[in-house]
């Protein structure tokens, strides 16, 4: 019988079945951060060890400050408290830190895939709910909750409900200046902030296959946006050459065995989806996004939509709102919109090439806002370094920081003040996501550089 990628990773995965339905599932790699204590207190509660200490790691991630890699520079006690606790949990359970001063260190979907640690036919956990973008190796990949932690912790183990399956493909090719991002946004705001809800994603179609390893991390980060569980792409030469030599990435003869089955990672002919979802790459233009939620996004030569327009009472209602919240007026061009600040960081878009793309746009540019630019791990700092990358920031007028979550989650006092507006790199615009009263507009790193050039939302193909 055909059968999805999905189910081959799933199934490898069962341990058991039981009679309601429920599959408990062997877990391959589970990264904890600075969030999981709660789940080392309840082992320290009853008594446990942690079952595969080898198998877990820790990164400190959301709490880092973006200034500076002391602990003791650190003045906020919550924040230091939150870097001195997963140390301290590691430490206790012999499990592997890639820590605050650690060469390493990074964003836990920026770092996995950088040290070779997330690899393709996994099933990979974490307590943050991007850890779908692991899956962009043909891993199965899903963020958990602080109950779930503590019981993989416990066992290696977790019971999970099957999802169903949804197969979104985009075929064509791009065009320039379209990247993973302007896809995400698309497909999310076609199908609502719920339209992949309990599915499990697998995107296909040739403009995916074209993709960059780093552009489909990109892709499968957003899954979650759009109510996915987890999203998966099956993993082809691109994989396997970013792959080789990375720390934990099977070497030599090893590395070939592990080719070999690799390559079987990938729908049949004939795998029947629960849902098909078809894309036309030509169609996908550079977007944005105007409200609080990725779903609210539109291309850029777009304006602000009028509620009026809207025949759903409900949807009407929630437009207004947004619009509230984000003060903006109906029939507004949206490059009109006029920025206070740029972001440039977190698990989705921080990596070597996202700098690359934003640095070309700023080069031999000046910002007309402040902003940061953070990379998604040190090791993606040095080499933007090594390439000049941090002195075409700095000539901007832009900082350079350490990497960290920092500016997307806002938990390291890394913020955007109350009332202004950032064009921003990362994946979500919730109200006060980036701080209280903090109005964000969603696009791709190229795009807030061309927003940082311009003073207000601006269209990339224009410059």
């Amino acid at each position: 019988m055909p059968t999805t990628l999905f189910d081959k990773v799933w199934d490898a995965h069962e341990i058991h079945r039981s009679e309601s339905g429920e599959s408990l599932l062997w877990i391959d790699r589970h990264f904890v951060h600075e969030g999981s204590f709660h789940a080392f207190n309840k082992l320290r509660e009853r008594g446990l060890p942690v079952a595969r200490a080898d198998l877990t790691f820790g990164i400190a991630d959301h709490y880092v400050p973006t200034l500076t890699r002391r602990l003791d520079d650190i003045d906020d006690a919550k924040v230091r408290g939150m870097i001195e606790q997963l140390a301290d949990n590691t430490r206790e359970h012999a499990i592997t830190l890639f820590g605050l001063d650690d060469p390493r260190q990074g964003i836990v979907h920026v770092l996995g895939p950088e040290q070779g640690l997330t690899q393709p036919g996994l099933l990979m956990v974490c307590g943050d709910s991007h850890t779908s973008t692991h899956g962009a190796f043909g891993s199965v990949a899903f963020g958990i909750g602080a109950s779930e932690v503590a019981h993989v912790l416990a066992t290696q183990t977790l019971w999970q409900s099957r999802p169903r399956q949804m197969r979104l493909t985009v075929e064509g090719t791009l065009a320039p200046g379209i990247t993973a991002k302007d896809i995400a946004l698309t497909w999310i705001a076609r199908l609502g902030a719920d339209g992949a809800r309990g599915h499990a994603i697998e995107y296909a179609g040739s403009a995916i296959r074209g993709l960059s390893m780093e552009a489909r991390l990109t892709l499968c980060n957003l899954s979650i946006e759009g109510g996915a569980r987890c999203g998966m792409i099956a993993p082809d030469d691109t994989s396997f050459a970013y792959l080789e030599g990375r720390p934990w990435a099977p070497e030599g003869e090893r590395l070939e065995q592990a080719i070999r089955h690799w390559q079987t990672l990938k729908s049949d002919d004939g795998a029947r989806f629960d849902r098909d979802i078809t894309l036309d790459a030509a169609e996908i233009v550079p977007t944005v996004t105007w409200g609080v939620s990725p779903e609210e996004a539109l291309p850029i030569d777009s304006c602000v939509p009028d509620p009026a327009t809207q025949h759903d009472e409900g949807k009407a209602r929630q437009m207004r709102d947004s619009l509230d919240y984000m003060g903006l007026t109906p029939g507004q061009k949206l490059t009109d919109i006029a920025i206070d600040r740029i972001f440039i960081g977190s698990c989705t878009n921080a990596r070597i090439e996202d700098l690359r793309a934003a640095a070309e746009v700023l080069q031999g540019r000046r910002s007309r806002v402040p902003g940061i630019v953070s990379p998604g791990s040190t090791q993606v700092k040095k080499q933007a370094e090594a390439e000049g990358l941090d002195t075409v920031f700095r000539e901007a007028g832009l900082e350079w920081r350490e990497s960290g979550c920092s500016m997307c989650v806002a938990m390291n006092g890394d913020l955007v003040p109350s009332g202004e507006r950032c064009a921003s790199t990362t994946n979500r615009n919730f109200k006060g996501r980036q701080g209280p009263g903090a109005r964000t507009h969603l696009m791709s790193p190229a795009m807030v550089a061309a927003a940082a050039v311009a003073g207000h939302l601006a269209d990339i193909r224009a410059l």
